[in-house]
């Protein structure tokens, strides 16, 4: 207690980005500090460090009651198999590395593909994410968690329209290929409403998972420490 108030545990997000993680964290409860090593004007947590995110001092991560990463996902997007492709570091072992040093509860996140530990997957349609007019969020994106997660009820996909948030662009993912005038593409508006995010531009809300996502976990990592302390 301070002041006579409830103190909030204190979660770290690396490689915050604009704060799609870190939203979610906040509305479990948690006071967020994020760390990356661009400038993020529109960051949404508690506190930013413009720095290394691999490079912090071990007794200052220890510091945090619970710890989030998104390493960059480029080196396991299918992107990465384009002609014209970057090679692109795969930060995803270092930073498994840095997290079980701490002996802090961890969470690493990344999309299908990546080489993460007993993953378990998480859809927008689990969460009933959709724009207003229907068209399904799915951004499936995978987790790796140093404590025990129930995952809700299977993809929920309907079949319908699916907005697809990347690149800076609002696709409908179910277009048939090639015929680009037939169907309608989504707005801006619209990519903001199905992920939950209304203060990202369209480039940083393709970097971003739903606030829904990191909710979702931080909340059962919550109940299953008050259930540990009340026993």
């Amino acid at each position: 207690m301070k002041d006579g108030m409830r103190v909030k545990p204190r979660a770290l997000d690396l490689f915050c980005g604009a704060g799609g993680a870190t939203k979610g964290l906040q509305q479990a409860g948690f006071h967020v500090t994020g760390v990356d090593l661009t400038p993020q004007p529109r960051y949404c947590g508690d506190e930013f460090w413009q720095e290394d995110a691999l490079l912090w001092d071990m007794r200052w991560l220890r510091s945090f009651h619970f710890i989030w990463a998104s390493p960059p996902c480029q080196a396991h997007t299918s992107l990465r198999k384009m002609h014209n492709a970057k090679q692109h570091e795969d930060l995803i072992a270092p930073t498994r590395e840095l997290l079980k040093a701490t002996g802090r509860p961890y969470v690493i996140e990344n999309v299908v593909g990546a080489p993460l530990i007993d993953p378990f997957t998480l859809c927008g349609t689990m969460f009933g994410l959709k724009t207003d007019c229907g068209a399904e969020l799915h951004r499936h994106r995978i987790f790796e968690a140093s404590f025990p997660v129930t995952v809700p009820a299977e993809h929920r996909h309907s079949g319908g329209d699916v907005i697809g948030v990347y690149g800076g662009h609002y696709r409908n993912r179910k277009r048939p290929g090639g015929k680009h005038r037939d169907r309608r593409d989504f707005t801006a508006a619209d990519g903001r409403t199905a992920m939950g995010i209304d203060w990202m531009t369209g480039e940083e809300l393709s970097q971003a998972i739903p606030p829904a996502y990191s909710r979702f976990i931080a909340e059962q990592f919550i109940c299953a420490q008050q259930t540990r302390m009340a026993a």
